[in-house]
């Protein structure tokens, strides 16, 4: 029988949500816009969805998340008063 910190894992889980939620990372393209931190969301869709929004991405020759990061941006600009 092995023990089970003898076994390597893929990825490990943050010990609470909250911290996962609000962990960051840095961006070269945030940093460039000002931004120096992102956050992670994350949205279910159907596998038809998904390969539609891919290949328009390749298409453009852009990245799926900077595509839907601009789409978002379009959709939600930030509004006077924001802090954020």
């Amino acid at each position: 029988m092995t023990d089970r910190t003898d076994k390597r894992r893929f990825a490990s889980r943050p010990g609470d949500a909250e911290s996962w939620i609000r962990a960051t990372r840095a961006q070269q393209d945030d940093k460039a816009a000002g931004n120096a931190f992102t956050a992670r969301l994350t949205i279910d869709v159907t596998a038809e969805l998904r390969g539609r929004i891919k290949v328009v991405a390749f298409r453009r020759g852009v990245t799926v998340a900077d595509m839907l990061r601009d789409l978002l941006a379009r959709e939600f600009p930030a509004t006077e008063g924001d802090n954020r």
